[in-house]
């Protein structure tokens, strides 16, 4: 008689019961696993026997073979283990067939009878209620990211074990399930920078608030040294806390990506500053063995990208469909996946070469043709994406000066919580909309939402001739327009506000 013991697999950050079926027959000894396993889950054979034996059982004999169903989904990594080696257990009468059918089962196993955490644990466990299945053993190494399902599913019991022989009791009854709850979790959302450390650049900071409050994507432009990564790096401290469905899905691309760190859950803006040298299967996502990409580790965070017209053309021009979307579609040699990318571009470049076109001091040494060939590298409808474009400029009296007509109005704390207080301005205004920033209303919304009053129409109708803007820049800059508004707590926007936001709208070609 087959064993069958529920478990997993993870498609993207999209959970997939798979029932790990063990039948051990007569005949000469031989261990197969079929299913369409990856070669990690075929390797498992050789960890399983020494890890069963060296935990004190003995291993079987006859001729084992592991069905891995539904057989036309592709099984990677190494998370059966542990639910195989039960399987042969119960087989083998140590456990018994009835207490292996309500829990679910994931772990490596070490050749001790050690077990080791796993990628994708919470994803997993999310699914359990859709499944019906209460009980849940996995690493202990995985105990924290679960405990935020525990948060929403009171009634799943984890048992956390180290060991195959701690499965084999938790299995039997003879193990309690965790006490442990989310409360004890330290969720640290203190930041170690903060926009005060950041001298002058009043009109780049002002710029962020406003991106930051309505989620606009933005470009910093400006010689070296004008402190433009210092700026991007500091976006994260003026951003809300994170919501538990933002903590959830953000670690669950995390905990599939297997960068989570034993005890961590994210629960800080991801912050993601990748090198101009990534290409656009990392920056994406995919893989021969899929891997969230970039654009979906920085979701409901920043992804900065420095020196953008350094990075190749086809990964920025891969950027299009996740700015417009906020999510990545990814379709390789046996899979297709869909990810959530719902993060703020920040990039920052140069305006040439040798970065000093137009500095008050300093001579530029680039011919028009090296300042045409080094902008060219960023193309207009990626440009057409980005909000606001902003210059940050060399300031022009000593930086110590500044920070005294600066005062405290830049400071992360204050910035903070005039961008809430935009933010609850949207909340409310999309409560029944499944978008909830002035940056992600469709263009079917936009003349519902982006209402100008007569002066600022007027204005507005002179300015989209003369800049001969696009339909998409023509959406972009209401919408920014429309969060400047919520930022002086206005219904309509006025003849101010969409001359600033006009202003963001910039070319660097020009």
């Amino acid at each position: 008689m087959a064993v069958k013991i529920p478990s997993a697999t993870v498609i993207g950050i999209e959970a997939i019961g798979v029932d790990v079926e063990i039948d051990i027959s007569r005949g000469l000894p031989a261990f197969n696993i079929v299913g369409l396993p990856d070669t990690t889950v075929k390797e498992a054979k050789e960890r399983i026997r020494v890890a069963i034996k060296n935990s004190g059982f003995d291993f079987p004999n006859g001729r084992i073979t592991v069905n891995l169903a539904p057989a036309e989904v592709k099984k990677e990594g190494s998370l059966f283990d542990l639910p195989i080696a039960i399987g042969i257990l119960v087989h083998r009468g140590i456990v018994d067939f009835k207490d292996v059918e309500d829990v679910l089962v994931l772990g490596e196993l070490a050749l001790d009878g050690s077990v080791r955490r796993v990628r994708g644990v919470l994803p997993v466990a999310w699914k359990m209620r859709e499944w019906n299945l209460k009980r849940l053993i996995i690493p202990l190494e995985n105990l924290y990211e679960v405990l935020l399902v525990k948060k929403n599913f009171e009634d799943l019991e984890i048992y956390p074990v180290t060991s195959l022989v701690e499965a084999i009791n938790a299995i039997k009854g003879w193990e309690e399930p965790t006490k442990t709850s989310l409360d004890v979790i330290s969720i640290d959302q203190r930041f170690e920078i903060d926009f005060v450390d950041v001298e002058g650049q009043l009109a780049a900071k002002r710029a962020v608030e406003i991106a930051v409050s309505g989620g606009h994507n933005i470009l910093l432009f400006g010689p070296p040294g004008t402190g433009k990564t210092m700026i991007a790096m500091r976006i994260p401290t003026i951003m809300p806390e994170m919501e538990l469905n933002e903590i959830v899905e953000t670690t669950a691309i995390y905990s599939v990506a297997g960068e989570l760190k034993e005890g961590e859950i994210i629960a800080k803006r991801p912050f993601r500053n990748p090198h101009h040298t990534i290409s656009d299967v990392a920056l994406l996502g995919g893989g021969t063995h899929f891997r969230p990409g970039e654009v979906s580790l920085a979701n409901n965070g920043v992804l900065f990208l420095d020196e953008l017209p350094e990075f190749r053309r086809n990964v920025i021009e891969a950027l299009r469909q996740p700015l417009e979307t906020g999510y990545i579609s990814i379709g390789r040699v046996g899979y297709r996946v869909t990810l959530p990318a719902k993060f703020m571009l920040v990039t920052a470049m140069n305006p040439c070469p040798c970065g000093y076109l137009g500095h008050p001091t300093k001579e530029c040494k680039c011919t028009p043709l090296e300042i045409k060939k080094y902008t060219n590298k960023v193309s207009g409808p990626i440009l057409d994406r980005i909000d606001m474009t902003v210059e940050v400029a060399q300031e022009k009296k000593p930086v110590y000066k500044t920070s005294i007509i600066q005062g405290d109005r830049f400071t992360s704390k204050d910035m903070r919580s005039r961008v809430i207080e935009a933010r609850e301005i949207q909340r409310r205004r999309f409560s029944d909309r499944e978008y909830k920033y002035n940056s992600r209303i469709p263009p079917k919304d936009v003349k519902h939402f982006c209402k100008l009053s007569h002066e600022a129409e007027e204005v507005f109708d002179r300015a989209v001739k003369s800049l001969s803007l696009s339909m998409r820049g023509v959406h972009r800059t209401l919408k920014v327009a429309r969060t400047i508004a919520d930022l002086d707590h206005s219904n309509f926007i006025e003849r101010q506000h969409i001359l600033e936001a006009l202003q963001y709208r910039g070319n660097l070609f020009n």
